[in-house]
């Protein structure tokens, strides 16, 4: 018979118990205070690197891609293999009923009273009748252009290049030179990374910009260093997080073209540095 689980478990528990009196147990509450001595001390030197939060807001494509040669061969090629396998519909139904109608009015045995009875007293609107009405209707249609154009509207607007999805750029000055760059701002003690980047976002000048962050943690880093200038300062340079977002609102007018840059994926190459541009890159998703 198995012995019970008390007399297997207490002299287990008293070998366990009188090694760890015989060892000595390590005193917490002085661990912790030494952590918190050295926690003090850290943050009591200043960081010689600049945080920086930043947002790349990108809007999204607002109408469908152009569908390319191939694309446009299969889509002709399906719409003729269901116009071929497909039944009539109601309205073919009826040409064709109107035209027999037609053709029986020509004959010479045709008996008009008893054809015409059961449209007595009603106004005959025949198939081809409607499909002149729509025909009408259809010119009188003018749907939106599909793009503004890049001459048209400028890099300072939105509303170019409909099809492709856009980053916002902004000229910033970075020592004696001007750089096109995410929109950032410095940190702030006591507020988080993304509060950084959603004030980077609504500090822009002239710029009411709506947008939705996606998620709380930092999609990419950048690293880079002041100018020697700047430098002596104290500061090496700046520690750059960038948050992902989208734009959801704004208002329709085009910013400072000098300032602000509305940019597709490929085109960043020709704003920003290489180096820069490396890391941004590993983030953009082209949608």
């Amino acid at each position: 018979m198995a012995a019970p689980f008390t007399r297997v478990y207490r002299p287990l528990w008293r070998i366990i118990t009188t090694t760890t009196l015989n060892k000595g147990v390590r005193n917490v509450s002085s661990t912790r205070q030494q952590c918190s001595a050295l926690n003090v001390k850290t943050a009591a030197v200043a960081s010689p690197w600049a945080l920086h939060g930043a947002v790349c807001l990108q809007r999204l494509p607002v109408v469908s891609q152009d569908r390319s040669p191939i694309e446009e061969e299969f889509m002709e090629l399906m719409h003729q293999m269901e116009l071929e396998r497909s039944l009539l519909s109601d309205h073919e139904l009826r040409l064709l009923e109107d035209a027999a109608r037609m053709s029986r009015k020509q004959e010479e045995d045709y008996d008009s009273d008893e054809e015409e009875e059961d449209y007595r007293d009603k106004e005959i609107v025949t198939a081809q009748d409607l499909e002149d009405i729509w025909e009408q209707k259809l010119k009188q249609f003018h749907p939106a252009p599909r793009s503004q154009g890049v001459d048209e509207k400028g890099v300072s607007s939105s509303e170019r290049c409909l099809a492709e999805s856009l980053i916002l750029l902004v000229k910033k000055d970075v020592g004696s030179q001007k750089l096109w760059l995410l929109p950032q701002t410095q940190w702030q003690t006591g507020e988080t990374l993304r509060k950084t980047a959603e004030r980077a976002l609504a500090g822009l000048p002239g710029a009411d910009l709506k947008a939705t962050f996606l998620g709380n943690a930092p999609c990419g880093f950048y690293k880079y260093k002041y100018p020697k200038d700047i430098q002596k300062e104290g500061r090496i340079g700046a520690k750059v997080f960038f948050f992902k977002a989208v734009l959801s609102s704004h208002k329709h007018l085009p910013l400072e073209k000098n300032s602000f840059a509305w940019v597709k994926k490929d085109e960043l190459q020709d704003f920003l540095k290489p180096e820069y541009l490396k890391q941004v890159r590993r983030f953009i998703m082209a949608l």
